[in-house]
Order: C-alpha cells, then sequence, then structure tokens
C-alpha cells in the first residue's frame, strides 16, 4: 500500500455557552448537543510484524486522543468570554459548578474548532496529522477547518 489516508471519527458531547455583547439570542445561556468530526492523514504501517499493519491509526488511539484533550474536558460544561461584563456570573457559577471556562475569545462555532484542534494536536500518535475539523453545533449548522 503506498499513499497517505485520511480517517474520520465522529465524537459527541453536550456544553453550554453564551455569547457575551453579541446582538442576538445566542447572548443568552444555551446549550447544544456538538458533533465533532476529527480526521488525520497519515500512511498506513507497512511492517507485517507490527500489530497495526495496514492502519494508519488505530480508532481506539484516536478516541483516546480527542476524548482526554476535548470531550471529557468539555462535556456538560459552560463556556463563556471573560470580560468585565461576565466576571459576577463566571465568580458565581465557579462556586457551584466545576465546568465552567471562562476564555480569551468568544465561544463562536468557529473559535472552538482553532481551540479544539490546539488541544487535540499534541494527544495525536507519532505521524499522524491533523487533516481537518468539522464541528455541528445544530443539526443543521457546522464549521469546518481544513489543514
Amino acid at each position: 500500500m503506498e499513499g497517505s489516508l485520511r480517517l474520520t471519527k465522529e465524537f459527541s458531547f453536550e456544553m453550554a455557552h453564551a455569547l457575551v455583547g453579541y446582538d442576538g439570542a445566542c447572548r443568552e445561556i444555551h446549550g447544544h448537543s456538538y458533533r465533532l468530526f476529527v480526521t488525520v492523514e497519515g500512511a498506513p504501517c507497512a511492517d507485517s510484524s507490527h500489530p497495526k499493519f495496514g492502519m494508519a491509526v488505530d480508532f481506539g488511539d484516536l478516541k483516546r486522543a480527542v476524548s482526554e484533550a476535548v470531550v471529557s474536558r468539555y462535556d456538560h460544561s459552560f463556556m463563556i468570554r471573560r470580560t468585565a461584563e461576565s466576571e459576577e456570573i463566571i465568580e458565581v457559577l465557579g462556586r457551584h459548578f466545576s465546568k465552567i471556562y471562562a476564555v480569551d475569545w468568544q465561544p463562536t462555532c468557529e473559535n472552538l474548532v482553532h481551540h479544539f484542534a490546539d488541544l487535540i494536536r499534541p494527544h495525536l500518535p507519532k505521524g499522524i496529522r491533523l487533516a481537518a475539523i468539522k464541528l455541528h453545533e445544530t443539526a443543521t449548522s457546522y464549521v469546518e477547518l481544513i489543514f
């Protein structure tokens, strides 16, 4: 076998957010059932004595990497941009809940795919490259980041 292969694994998790300063309904706290598609690229193992012979990446290894980097961290969490306006709500929620993420950027779907890519890359097996991430915020709306 020659050439590079692209493999995609789908993940799902629940997360809430609010868009501070936004001029529409999404400025309110609301949640999504996110669907995350992670596509990686690599050459299949050519060593016939290796247990991963013929695989570019073991789907179990990919599942473990993305689950550790993103899914287990953000499932059933709340994310909000840290501003002077949001400091009080961040403080109050933080006293009552453990998975509150105050970030320096607006937690839009567009920004989330960049953030998730940065988190996933260090967890990927050697020789595997992140090729794309697609994040569905709703059943009909998604952002795709292609490298």
